[in-house]
């Protein structure tokens, strides 16, 4: 399938869509906590502190905490881990450098090669609920081909809040139908498509580690679906 000829701008969801958080984070924080003499289930551990991840963001949006950014709500976050993981050992300069992993994470293995493919039709952008500060470091140490940087933090709303997509479109001075979301998350892209968005759905099954079952999608659903960023390349701009 080609994109629509609207299309000019892609906006890509970065955790588990662009960088594979669990496993970089799994590998990062279990070899650290080893050098420290602690002994960590590194897979357990990230898949406990990303769980925290949604409930701290409807905190903010409840008013229950005051607007921060995601690398202060992943602190918040891992503070309640401290204990469960066994990282009481650890000084506050071991924990800003396990909370700063979110700085870290490394790219799906497809995802340079697609996002420069793509980059030569469209302008390419994230669109994550991760800081500005947070995004850039993550590029630089990835490679990751950005035009620009769009972060939830320009907003001060956390996706899948409307402000974020349109938003987005506004700062790129396009239309919402001119922008595309693409995310491995249906609910992100669903949100996406009521503020008028195209859709692009990448699968990434190993996101949550192997057995999880995939997400649920109609047929149709979404305007793209592709295996991964080079895939969707080749549908999006199947000439070049």
């Amino acid at each position: 399938m080609s994109s629509s000829p609207s299309v000019k701008a892609l906006a890509f969801d970065v955790f588990g869509t662009v960088v594979d958080w669990r496993g970089s984070i799994a590998r990062d924080i279990e070899a650290f906590a080893q050098a420290r003499g602690v002994a960590l289930d590194g897979a357990a551990f990230a898949d406990a502190w990303r769980a925290g991840y949604q409930p701290a963001m409807q905190r903010v949006r409840s008013g229950d905490l005051p607007w921060m950014k995601i690398d202060a709500l992943h602190r918040l976050i891992l503070d309640g881990l401290v204990d469960r993981f066994g990282l009481r050992s650890l000084d506050e300069a071991d924990l800003d450098h396990v909370n700063r992993v979110w700085h870290r994470l490394d790219p799906w293995a497809d995802s340079v090669e697609g996002l420069s493919m793509l980059k030569r039709r469209f302008v390419v952008t994230p669109l994550s609920n991760g800081n500005f500060s947070l995004l850039i470091a993550m590029a630089k140490r990835a490679g990751l081909p950005w035009d620009c940087i769009v972060s939830a933090e320009l907003f001060r709303h956390y996706k899948p809040d409307r402000e974020t997509y349109l938003g987005t479109a506004d700062l790129l001075g396009i239309a919402p139908d001119e922008l595309m979301l693409v995310a491995a998350h249906p609910d992100d892209l669903r949100a996406a498509r009521s503020c008028g968005l195209a859709t692009g759905y990448v699968v990434r099954p190993l996101e949550f580690g192997p057995g999880r079952p995939p997400y649920a999608v109609t047929d149709g659903e979404f305007d793209v679906v592709a295996t991964d960023f080079v895939d969707l390349a080749t549908r999006l701009a199947p000439d070049r």
